[in-house]
């Protein structure tokens, strides 16, 4: 598939094949992933997950990775192993992901899903504390609620980050867009998603808030909102 290899699983099915893009620090075997494999399988679907360089059971350091790598890992899974159309479902960072490979192969994109994206986080997500450790020892390690061990974020993954901001006055992207972000997010703020709906130039967009709803967006009632939305995009 390209010169690193990457763990994926491949359901056969119709299209769009519907390709998950993890977060920061996860894998393609969280619930969301998960769950929209099962839906695919249920419905005749093509669906692809998979892991970026050095997460999950892909091989190589998860502290080698950059925004630029793993973008690249995503470009290659949808260049070799994917025929025809795609959508495109990416989670807080995957959310940044999926903006990039969308501009990179916007004739392959049918419609694209973000949950929680968080695109730019490099530039907002730091204080600036937090950016001076990085640039001045290479390294930062944050607590983590979602894990006992800590976040790492690297020098190389910030500046990776920075080089590939999207949030311009005009993002040229023009398939059908859904953004869906909770409203008690404490990672990512939800008017994030508000000020993406207006900066990308297509038309077709929608944000759906969830009141209550927090970062992860994977309790049962949060993922029948993703599921029904991407069957409403992809009927």
């Amino acid at each position: 598939m390209s010169d690193r290899p990457l763990a994926y699983h491949h359901t056969p099915g119709r299209g769009p094949t519907l390709m998950f893009l993890p977060g920061y620090a996860s894998d393609m075997t969280g619930t969301k992933a998960l769950a929209i494999e099962a839906w695919a399988k249920a419905h005749g679907r093509a669906c692809v997950r998979f892991d970026y360089s050095g997460c999950g059971a892909s091989p190589g350091t998860f502290e080698d990775g950059t925004l630029e790598l793993w973008r690249d890992d995503a470009l290659a899974v949808l260049d070799h192993l994917i025929d025809g159309p795609v959508t495109l479902v990416g989670s807080s960072m995957g959310g940044w992901i999926m903006l990039l490979v969308a501009l990179a192969r916007p004739d392959r994109i049918a419609s694209i899903v973000g949950v929680a994206a968080a695109p730019d986080f490099t530039s907002w997500g730091f204080s600036d504390d937090e950016k001076s450790t990085l640039a001045r020892t290479g390294r930062l390690e944050q607590p983590s609620p979602y894990s006992d061990r800590p976040t790492v974020t690297t020098r190389a993954f910030w500046q990776s980050g920075e080089s590939l901001r999207v949030m311009w006055p005009n993002i040229p992207i023009d398939c059908p867009v859904r953004l869906i972000h909770g409203q008690r997010d404490e990672d990512v703020p939800w008017e994030l998603s508000l000020q993406l709906a207006r900066t990308i130039r297509s038309a077709d967009v929608q944000t759906i808030l969830v009141k209550d709803g927090d970062h992860r967006l994977s309790r049962d009632a949060d993922i029948g909102t993703l599921l029904s939305t991407i069957e409403m995009l992809t009927p």
